[in-house]
C-alpha cells in the first residue's frame, strides 16, 4: 500500500480534541481518529524538532546516532525509512520540513518539494559547559509576550508552500501509476511558536472560552533542577508573563492547529478525489509537544507529557479502527511502515531497530502491556544528557548528576508528586533505573556530547569569522523543461493536455466514414 506521513512541529497530544481537548476545534482530524487506530499512550524520542526527526526517520534511538541536539550532524550513512520503502520500489518524496542538519539533505527520499525552514549548519550547536543561559537560538518569553493575530506570518508563507507543493504532487501520483507504491511525507512547521495565528483562525475561538493551564505555575524555587535549568533557559527571569499573555498565547496555539487541521482537511480530500485513499495507509504524528502553560513552563526539551507525549494515528486499508493505550514512540513507525509495506514480511534491517512494528497492536493481536519507551534530551537548556523510560502506571527520568524522578501516572496525571526514593516505589524504580541504563552510560555519553559540542562550536565560530557559512540549504529544483507543453512531437498540444487529465478520459476518435462521405 502507498505510505502518507501528515506531521506538525510543536503539537502536544493533550491539545487535539481527539485526545478529549474540549476547546480546540480540529474535524478533520477527529474524521482520521474516527477511522484510525489512535495511540493515546505515544512519546516522542527525543523532545525537541532534529534529534527527534533523526530518530524517527532511522529507528534508532537519538544517542545511538549521535543525534544530541538541534544543530548535530545527521550522518548520510545511517539508513532511513526512506531508503528501506526505495529499497522496497517505493518512490519517495519529501514536502515540508525535516531540520536535516548536515550536507545530506535528502536522507533517502528520492524527491524533496520544498526547502527547509531552519539552519542546515552548526549554528545553533549547545554548550554545555557556558550552562542553561547559553541560548544559541535566541529563545526567550517573547513569543508568550508577543502573542496574538496576523495578517501574515513567516511561518504561514511555508506551510502555505507545503501545501501548495504538496497536493499537486498527489495529483501527479494518481496520473502516473507507474510511480506507485509512494511513501510521501508531508511535514509543516505550525503550531511551533511564535504563538501568531491568521486572523481566520483566531477568529474561531472567543478569547473568553480560552481555558488556562490545569497546573499553575510552580514557583522557581519549588522546581527539580532539570525545570529550573528550563527556567533560566527560556529568560523567564527576564519577563513577566501575566494571564493575559498566557490566554493569549493559547488562543494563538489553538487557531494554530486549526490553521493545520485545515490542511490536513484538504490533503485527505486530494487522496479521495484521485482515488488513492483505499491503497493509502495514513499517519499523523508530530515530533514533540508544547507545555503551553502547564506547571508555568513553555516549549518542550521536558518530560513532562505535555511536551513529550504526541498525537500518533494510523488509518491503514483493511485495518479497524481502535485506540491502543500501549506504550509506544515514534522510533516505532519505521518498523511499522516495512511490515505494512510487506504484509508482515519486512526484510532483515541493515542496523537493528530500537523499536517494534506497531502492527500487532493494530490488528488486536497485541494489547502491549509489556512495551516500554525509552526518551531521551541533551540538546539547549541543560547542562547534562537525560533519559526517561515510560513502563506501566510509572514514568522514570535519570539525569546525569541530579537525583531520579518517578511518577504515576495514574495517580497523578499532572505529575506532582515525585515518589523516586519513598518505600513504596522501591522495586519499580529499581527496575526502571536497570531499564533506563540499558546501553547508556550517562559518564560516557556525557563526555561524547561535550567532544562534539567542542568540534562544532569550533566550525560554527570559524564560519561565523569569515563569513562563509556551509551554504547545506536545500535548494529545490523544478525541470520546468517537462511541464505543461513542450515539443510533444505528432501528438500536439490536445493531446498533452488530455493526458494530464484525472481520470483519464479515452481519446475520442475520428469518424472514419463521415470523413469519406465528406470527400
Amino acid at each position: 500500500m502507498n505510505i502518507l506521513l501528515l506531521m506538525a512541529d510543536q503539537l502536544a497530544a493533550p491539545a487535539l480534541p481527539a485526545y478529549g481537548h474540549r476547546v480546540v476545534r480540529a474535524p478533520h482530524l477527529e474524521r482520521l481518529a474516527a477511522r484510525s487506530v489512535v495511540f493515546d499512550s505515544a512519546y516522542c524520542n527525543f523532545p525537541i524538532c532534529a534529534p527527534s526527526r533523526f530518530s524517527m526517520l532511522s529507528g534508532r534511538l537519538p544517542h545511538a546516532i549521535e543525534a544530541y541536539d538541534n544543530a548535530a550532524e545527521f550522518p548520510a550513512s545511517v539508513p532511513t525509512m526512506a531508503h528501506y520503502l526505495a529499497n522496497l520500489g517505493y518512490r519517495t518524496i519529501l514536502c515540508g520540513k525535516m531540520h536535516f542538519i548536515g550536507p545530506d539533505q535528502l536522507h533517502g527520499y528520492e524527491e524533496r518539494l520544498t526547502t527547509d525552514i531552519y539552519p542546515s549548519d552548526f549554528s545553533w550547536t549547545p554548550d554545555f559547559l557556558q550552562g542553561p543561559e547559553y541560548r544559541p537560538t535566541g529563545v526567550s518569553m517573547r513569543p508568550i509576550l508577543e502573542a496574538g493575530s496576523c495578517v501574515r506570518s513567516l511561518q504561514i508563507d511555508y506551510d502555505d508552500e507545503v501545501e501548495y507543493r504538496g497536493v499537486p504532487r498527489l495529483y501527479d501520483l494518481a496520473r502516473a501509476p507507474q510511480e506507485q507504491p509512494f511513501f510521501l511525507t508531508i511535514s509543516f512547521t505550525h503550531p511551533h511558536p511564535p504563538f501568531v495565528a491568521g486572523q481566520e483562525h483566531w477568529d474561531r475561538y472567543r478569547h473568553d472560552e480560552i481555558d488556562m493551564p490545569k497546573v499553575a505555575q510552580i514557583a522557581v524555587e519549588d522546581l527539580d533542577e532539570h525545570s529550573r535549568w528550563l527556567h533560566y533557559a527560556h529568560a523567564q527571569n527576564e519577563y513577566t508573563v501575566t494571564d493575559v499573555h498566557v490566554r493569549n498565547a493559547r488562543h494563538a496555539y489553538y487557531g494554530m492547529v486549526s490553521y493545520i487541521d485545515d490542511k490536513v482537511g484538504r490533503i485527505l480530500a486530494t487522496l479521495e478525489q484521485c482515488g488513492l485513499a483505499q491503497d493509502t495507509a495514513v499517519v499523523f504524528a508530530a515530533d514533540h509537544g508544547e507545555m503551553l502553560g502547564e506547571r508555568g513552563m513553555w516549549y518542550k526539551q521536558t518530560f513532562f507529557e505535555w511536551s513529550a507525549r504526541v498525537p500518533l494515528m494510523i488509518s491503514a486499508p483493511g485495518i479497524g479502527a481502535r485506540r491502543s493505550c500501549a506504550h509506544v514512540s515514534l522510533v516505532d513507525l519505521l518498523p511499522t511502515f516495512l511490515d505494512l509495506a510487506t504484509g508482515g514480511r519486512p526484510p532483515e534491517p541493515v542496523d537493528p531497530f530500537d523499536g517494534a512494528s506497531l502492527l500487532p497492536l493494530m490488528t488486536g493481536a497485541d494489547k502491549g502491556e509489556n512495551r516500554s519507551v525509552i526518551s531521551e534530551y541533551s540538546s539547549e537548556g541543560v547542562r547534562a544528557a537525560s533519559r526517561m523510560v515510560r513502563a506501566g502506571a510509572h514514568k522514570y527520568i535519570h539525569t546525569r548528576g541530579l537525583a531520579p524522578m518517578l511518577f504515576d501516572l495514574e495517580r497523578d496525571p499532572d505529575e506532582l508528586h515525585n515518589i523516586a526514593g519513598s518505600a513504596d516505589a522501591t522495586a519499580v524504580e529499581a527496575r526502571l533505573h536497570v531499564r533506563a541504563l540499558e546501553g547508556w552510560d550517562p559518564d560516557a555519553v556525557h563526555q561524547r556530547i561535550l567532544a562534539s559540542q567542542k568540534r562544532r562550536l569550533f566550525l560554527a565560530d570559524v564560519a561565523r569569522r569569515s563569513g562563509r557559512y556551509p551554504n547545506w540549504a536545500y535548494q529545490p529544483f523544478v525541470d520546468e523543461s517537462k511541464r505543461f507543453v513542450r515539443g510533444s512531437g505528432t501528438s500536439g498540444p490536445t493531446a498533452a493536455k488530455a493526458k494530464a487529465r484525472y481520470p483519464l478520459v479515452e481519446p475520442a476518435q475520428p469518424d472514419r466514414n463521415r470523413n469519406k462521405e465528406e470527400k
